[in-house]
This record gives structure tokens, C-alpha cells and sequence, in this order.
């Protein structure tokens, strides 16, 4: 029974994001041999999340798959990526400090998320912080290199953040 739910799991991956017909009907396949199975269950909410944009029942398919396997290393950087889409950020900080404590789990991942939860809070110094620490977990040139990217786009709204309180604080001493 579980090599069968695995070979339509397994199928589904194989096919996903190109294939998506057969991708889900693979994946239905798998989760009726296994209802409960987490990577399934984390599968369907990519599906609804990152291709149908229905945040709200990618939600429920995370969850879901987040309490049949609170250890999954998979499930929490889709759902927080999820999280963070729909706006939900007290929700993503929360999974957030959750996930970096899996044992296993890609934590330089899960602190790029960090901090992009920490931009949209308009904390921009925590991000910076964020990406520091996320260095420490780079394996190879392409990683550096996106967390360059990342810091020098954080300085860039940090300078317009100063630019802004400046032109503000201009308009209230003439007024």
C-alpha cells in the first residue's frame, strides 16, 4: 500500500508544475491510498498556492499536513512562502521561529523567508540581520550571490525609507 501511495506521489512530483492534469490526478490517487500522507498533502497546497493563487486552501492543505507530520522538513518553507503571499505575517513569524528548530531543515531557506517577513514589516535592519545569519548556511556561489542581491535591494528601500522621512519632516517645518 505505501509503495503504490509513494509511486503516485512520486508520479505527481515527477509531473509538477509542467504536467499539472496529471500531476493532480496522480496526487488524488496518492491521497486516497494515504489521506493522511504529509509530502501529498504539502504537494496539493503547492498546487493551490503557487499555480492557482487560492491561498485560503493551500492554507488548509498545509495545515493539514503540517498535524499529520509536525517534523516534515518539506512542508514549512511552502507554507510560509503561502503565508507570506496572503499577507499573513503574524502566522509566517510564528512558523517561522517553529521551522528554524526542525532538525534537517534547509534554515538558510527559512531565513531568507525571515527576512522578507522582516521587509514587508517594514524592518529592514532585522533583514539585513536575517540574511547575515542565513550566510552561514550558503553552500555554494549562487546562494552568496543571492543574498548580495537581497541585502543591496534592502538598502535600496532603507535609502528610500531615510529620503522619505526627510522629505516629510522638509514639509512640516514649512508648514
Amino acid at each position: 500500500m505505501t509503495l503504490t501511495k509513494n509511486k503516485y506521489y512520486f508520479e505527481a512530483l515527477d509531473n509538477y508544475p509542467y504536467y499539472l492534469s496529471e500531476c493532480i490526478e496522480a496526487l488524488n490517487y496518492a491521497l486516497s491510498y494515504d489521506p493522511e500522507d504529509p509530502d501529498s498533502l504539502c504537494l496539493m497546497g503547492r498546487i493551490y498556492s503557487e499555480i492557482l493563487k487560492d491561498y485560503e486552501t493551500a492554507k488548509t492543505y498545509f495545515a493539514e499536513a503540517m498535524q499529520h507530520n509536525v517534523t516534515n522538513i518539506n512542508t514549512p518553507q511552502y507554507y510560509i512562502k503561502c503565508l507570506l503571499e496572503n499577507e499573513d505575517l503574524e502566522e509566517a513569524g510564528k512558523l517561522i521561529a517553529y521551522a528554524i528548530k526542525i532538525k534537517g531543515i534547509d534554515k538558510y531557506k527559512i531565513l531568507i523567508q525571515q527576512s522578507i517577513l522582516n521587509e514587508r514589516r517594514l524592518e529592514f535592519k532585522e533583514a539585513q540581520v536575517s540574511l547575515q545569519e542565513a550566510r552561514k548556511y550558503a553552500r555554494d556561489q549562487p546562494m552568496l550571490d543571492l543574498l548580495k542581491t537581497r541585502k543591496k535591494f534592502i538598502k535600496s528601500l532603507m535609502a528610500e525609507k531615510k529620503k522619505d522621512r526627510k522629505k516629510r519632516k522638509k514639509k512640516k517645518t514649512k508648514a
